[in-house]
């Protein structure tokens, strides 16, 4: 790995190496190489334009990469669907909220369960029969802090709540890899303490990959942190190698790492 990295994990749920994306001439994502250790919290950040956006879409199956290998639990995925990237067991939520707004926050939350405990979309079935996706929604709802508004339309939920929402969505599928595009953005100051703290609940025992602005969610949340700059990764350690670095200091984080 570039920069003044600390020695790769010893046990890497999510590998990327050698990763490039272009755009017709633009090379977007220059020769990555990344290494997320199972059941560590690690999060990316670099200015705007540095290719954080275009990184989780090449890991999700948004984008196919131009050359490089992609690897969940060491299982190629490079150039394979989101849908089966997502059944090898990796969910992503996105920068935009994405939720299904019409429909209340339980039936949200349950049909996101479906496919994780082995069912299929059926015409002929009632999903309110299904005993186990019910139990594994109420868990979640539980788990998120919505089992009051649960017969609400998700659609009339604060933003706050309606972010909740989606990092329930984003693990009621039982993921083993979890990623999360700026969950923080757009929140108050007591919104983002609340959201950190569910972020850290749900996250217990999973492996995230978290692309975050907000410093202090980044420092306070991840055991390591990736720093990108036009494309490439120039840094990557714990929070205290981080904020040592001259280079990440330069690039990115200047004043806010003193």
């Amino acid at each position: 790995m570039t920069g003044t990295a600390t020695n790769a994990p010893a046990s890497s749920i999510l590998s990327l190496r050698k990763v490039v994306k272009r755009f017709g001439a633009a090379e977007i994502i220059r020769s990555v190489d990344l290494e997320v250790a199972s059941g560590e919290r690690h999060a990316v950040i670099g200015p705007n334009g540095a290719g954080k956006s275009t990184l989780f879409n090449l890991i999700s199956g948004a984008f196919p990469p131009s050359s490089g290998e992609i690897l969940i639990d060491g299982a190629p995925v490079a150039g394979a669907p989101a849908y089966q990237i997502n059944r090898r067991g990796l969910s992503r939520s996105f920068q935009v909220t994405n939720i299904f707004h019409n429909m209340s926050v339980y039936e949200n939350i349950r049909c996101a369960t479906l496919w994780a405990l082995g069912h299929r979309y059926v015409f002929w079935r009632a999903i309110g029969g299904m005993r186990d996706v019910n139990e594994r929604a109420e868990e979640i709802l539980g788990l998120i802090g919505l089992a009051g508004v649960r017969h609400s339309p998700a659609g009339l939920l604060s933003y706050a709540d309606q972010r909740a929402l989606e990092i329930g969505v984003t693990i009621a599928g039982g993921a083993k890899v979890i990623l999360l595009d700026e969950p923080t953005a757009g929140m108050s100051a007591h919104e983002t303490e609340r959201a950190v703290a569910l972020i850290r609940k749900v996250t217990e025992g999973r492996t995230l990959l978290i692309v975050e602005h907000d410093m202090s969610v980044v420092f306070g949340l991840a055991d390591r942190i990736s720093v990108l700059v036009y494309g490439q990764i120039i840094a990557s350690g714990t929070p205290a190698e981080i904020r040592a670095d001259r280079r990440v200091k330069e690039a990115y984080l200047g004043e806010e790492a003193a």
